[in-house]
């Protein structure tokens, strides 16, 4: 057996960020955030919201989408690197708070990859007989750990959830292969230092702003490019396509620039490329979801479509999944 997506959703809050609020915060403009990223606004959540409640409200459209009751859930991964809490996971609240009673759940961080790496997982697990249907998210609340003095970054990020619903189908049809790669040695070009066990939660980290992301954004920039480039061809190759035969491809909506850099590289032609970067800005693990619930909606994802899925995040992580709808 393979697995197929049969349900998609999502959430992105309703408070807006845009890039002429941010000109009252930092040093910037429209003109430069616009032409250096791509981004016209993000969403916010409100303070005190919590992960599992924006994945809950994406979940219950996915699984609406596809015809299934929480209860027929067998396994829920959430891919997130700003859970509920350390411990338990925001995969366990959801569970809780969505009723999927007869589900196991769990987290798995890998920064903007999350969700690629959820899915894989979770398509593995079914090929591997430990369920027939899995609720796979990437949800993130990324303003709770942005920092808004630092004009480099905070540009970037927005908050959001997606959700999709897997379930069993015949070989050759939904997933045809996940690929999945990581570079610890490159930690330093996006991490975020304080609250973990090197750097625990104190006053004196909280007063360095050790508590918020940082990112080298040339370098990241380099290895992101060619990485999602390498890995979305490996994915076209394994199964004997090229990109000719793609009806659209989606990458993680990081940066506009970074898209259109991995588009030519590939060669994709720019209307095959699902671009929803101006409302949302970077959600990390959402930003693929979202997109395919926005793709969906707008009538771009057919029944018998290729589609190309790319991501490059924090660790390094990157991967890259190929899928029949």
């Amino acid at each position: 057996m393979a697995t197929k997506i049969v349900g998609l959703g999502m959430h992105a809050p309703p408070k807006k960020l845009t890039n002429a609020d941010l000109e009252k915060l930092v040093d910037t403009n429209d003109s430069w955030i616009t032409e250096r990223t791509g981004i016209k606004s993000r969403r916010i959540a409100e303070l005190g919201a919590a992960n599992s409640d924006f994945g809950l409200a994406a979940s219950r459209k996915a699984l609406a989408d596809a015809g299934v009751r929480p209860d027929e859930i067998d396994l829920i991964v959430v891919g997130t690197c700003t859970p509920d809490m350390p411990l338990p996971s925001t995969a366990c609240f959801l569970q809780k708070k969505l009723g999927a009673r007869n589900a196991f759940a769990m987290d798995l961080n890998a920064a903007c990859s999350g969700f690629l790496y959820s899915l894989s997982v979770a398509d593995a697990l079914i090929r591997a007989g430990r369920g027939k249907r899995a609720l796979v998210l990437g949800s993130e609340i990324l303003s709770s750990i942005t920092d808004y003095t630092d004009r480099a970054t905070c540009i970037l990020f927005g908050d959001g959830s997606g959700a999709v619903v897997l379930a069993e189908c015949p070989e050759g049809e939904g997933i045809l292969s996940c690929h999945l790669q990581s570079d610890g040695n490159l930690w330093e070009l996006i991490h975020c230092p304080g609250g973990g066990t090197v750097n625990p939660l104190t006053p004196e980290l909280i007063s360095r702003r050790m508590i918020y992301l940082r990112m080298s954004g040339n370098e990241t920039f380099k290895h992101a490019v060619t990485k999602m480039a390498d890995v979305a061809q490996k994915a076209l190759s394994r199964n004997g396509y090229g990109v000719d035969d793609l009806a659209l491809f989606i990458p993680h909506q990081a940066n506009l620039r970074i898209i259109n850099a991995v588009g030519k590289r590939l060669g994709v032609p720019q209307d095959r490329v699902f671009v929803n970067l101006e409302r949302y800005g970077n959600t990390s693990a959402a930003s693929i979801p979202i997109a395919l619930a926005e793709a969906k909606a707008e009538g771009r994802l057919r029944a018998g479509d290729l589609v190309l899925l790319v991501a490059f995040g924090a660790g390094l992580t990157w991967g890259s999944a190929l899928m029949r709808m």
